[in-house]
């Protein structure tokens, strides 16, 4: 008698422990169901040429021009950045630039440290920061210059430093074409004051899908089509939510083509 309870103990005992197998099997399944198939791979950007001294020292606006003064360090404008080969993306041939971003509109790139430039009079947001021939912003505190400016018949007039967290858009940007620019895409913004990981999160939508960015740093995107694409970009608090700051989100439509000659 106690050898057959002890029989239908054990017997319980595993078609519970079944049981449990195939309800853990289930619901991995249905996780995998429930999450959806990415056209796109975002992935981190190889390392780059480093350069930790380069700084912005001071930056002007009269008369519908800019002036830049750069300190002395290994950075210098006009100059391929020494991996710019290695990089497999869109690299300008002019080499290492300033991007300049005026409120959310798409960068200027600045290839000397004076140049002529229009800005409607009224209030601005203005980025300024320094970056490679292959467009990667270099995400140092002194290499950039972030403003809330007053502008008046082309002089800035009154200005600040931007106190809030904010996204300003870089890259993608224009039109790519050929498999060595459009195969990767680099994928890179700059941030003020919001530091990415428990506090701050970026969403980015490529074409509508959505990809979550915890990491400051420039990324390749793979798998997006020839002709129009889009990315919105959204500055995320630690609850997921839309941080309630000027310019966020913002988006741009860039486009792929193929090179004509190797078709």
């Amino acid at each position: 008698m106690r050898t057959l309870s002890l029989f239908f103990a054990m017997l319980a005992l595993f078609l519970t422990a079944c049981q449990g197998g195939s309800s853990s099997q289930e619901q991995q399944q249905n996780e995998e169901e429930a999450a959806p198939e990415m056209k796109y791979t975002v992935t981190p950007f190889s390392p780059s040429a480093s350069y930790p001294d380069a700084k912005i020292e001071s930056m002007a606006f009269t008369n519908g021009q800019f002036d830049f003064t750069l300190n002395q360090s290994d950075y210098q404008l006009g100059v391929q950045t020494p991996d710019a080969s290695q990089k497999m993306c869109a690299n300008s041939a002019k080499g290492q630039h300033i991007h300049l971003i005026v409120d959310n509109e798409p960068y200027a790139a600045k290839y000397e440290a004076k140049f002529d430039y229009e800005i409607p009079d009224g209030d601005h947001y203005i980025l300024a920061f320094l970056s490679r021939s292959y467009h990667e912003s270099i995400k140092t505190e002194g290499a950039h210059v972030a403003v809330k400016a007053v502008v008046k018949d082309n002089g800035i007039t009154e200005s600040k430093p931007i106190n809030m967290p904010m996204l300003f858009y870089s890259r993608p940007k224009g039109t790519y074409t050929g498999k060595a620019e459009t195969d990767k895409v680099m994928l890179d913004f700059y941030l003020v004051n919001a530091k990415l990981g428990a506090e701050y999160k970026v969403k980015a939508e490529i074409n509508g899908e959505e990809h979550l960015i915890d990491s400051w740093q420039p990324y390749y995107i793979e798998g997006m089509p020839m002709g129009e694409n889009t990315i919105k970009l959204t500055l995320l608090d630690a609850e997921g939510n839309a941080v309630d700051t000027p310019l966020n989100p913002v988006s741009r439509t860039f486009t792929l083509q193929e090179d004509p000659v190797e078709q």
